[in-house]
């Protein structure tokens, strides 16, 4: 299973809404998370929504290491090729 950064985007903006500040596209994967106006709070739903659609569990403290849409792909994307 592959998961990419527009999957992370999709769920990220289904969870939370659209990031507060305007981005591009090419940009959005290396802008930090906070940047991008995700609390912990839609952390946690997003990693629930990946749980739910990837069978993937990252653990909380795990999850929210990451600092980038772009580091929060890596991390899923590592746990998935563990899990498999």
């Amino acid at each position: 299973m592959i998961v990419t950064v527009e999957d992370v985007r999709r769920i990220l903006i289904a969870c939370s809404g659209a990031p507060e500040v305007e981005v591009a596209d090419a940009d959005f994967a290396d802008t930090s998370l906070e940047d991008l106006g995700y609390d912990s709070l839609a952390l946690m739903e997003s990693a629930a929504t990946i749980e739910q659609e990837y069978g993937v569990r990252v653990s909380d403290e795990t999850f929210a290491a990451a600092k980038t849409p772009r580091e929060l792909t890596e991390i899923v994307e590592s746990a998935a090729k563990a899990a498999a």
